[in-house]
């Protein structure tokens, strides 16, 4: 049975990418690919090894039936690259981070994961405004300086990424 191997990455691995990777595990749980798809998360910096999500993004998450309380952040690895088959980043800055630690041959693995979201600039979509600040549909938003909102921002990316990530990986999912 193939099975795809996903990293989601962010700088601190407290905030979007435990969030992008505990949406992902719901998302893939409801459409019972759980045993197809491994998912992880990790930062590029070493600020918060070991450390749990932040209890924003933690209460947030749980706000929408998910659970982020077992994640613990560490950081990304050479092994990693090897290990997955997409590093997937949140950002521009972590996509920088990434092909400065990995090897040549593995570059093509790191994509953004706004790539997946067709619908990141629709309607429905807090902070796909224009005019919203801080707001680029390639990146999701960094949250942590910021209030409650962002973390919502941050949750409303990850939904609509994931689904297009998933919807990507159907077909080499399939048996």
């Amino acid at each position: 049975m193939k099975t795809v191997a996903i990293c989601f990455v962010c700088l601190g691995n407290i905030c979007r990418s435990p969030t992008a990777e505990g949406v992902m595990r719901y998302m893939l749980a409801q459409a019972q690919l759980t045993d197809r798809v491994i998912v992880d998360s990790a930062g590029t910096g070493d600020w918060h090894i070991g450390e749990a999500p932040d209890e924003r993004a933690q209460r947030a998450a749980k706000s929408r039936g998910y659970d982020l309380s077992t994640f613990r952040g560490r950081q990304i690895s050479a092994a990693d690259f090897e290990r997955f088959d997409l590093i997937i980043a949140m950002d521009d800055k972590n996509v920088a981070a990434l092909k400065l630690i990995c090897a040549p041959e593995y570059r093509d693995k790191i994509r953004l994961l706004m790539e997946f979201a067709p619908d990141a600039q629709a309607p429905g979509v807090r902070g796909a405004e224009k005019d919203a600040p801080g707001f680029d549909s390639r990146e999701v938003v960094d949250p942590y300086f910021g209030g409650g909102e962002g973390f919502e921002i941050v949750l409303d990316q990850c939904e609509a990424a994931c689904r297009g990530l998933i919807a990507a990986l159907r077909p080499q999912l399939t048996p």
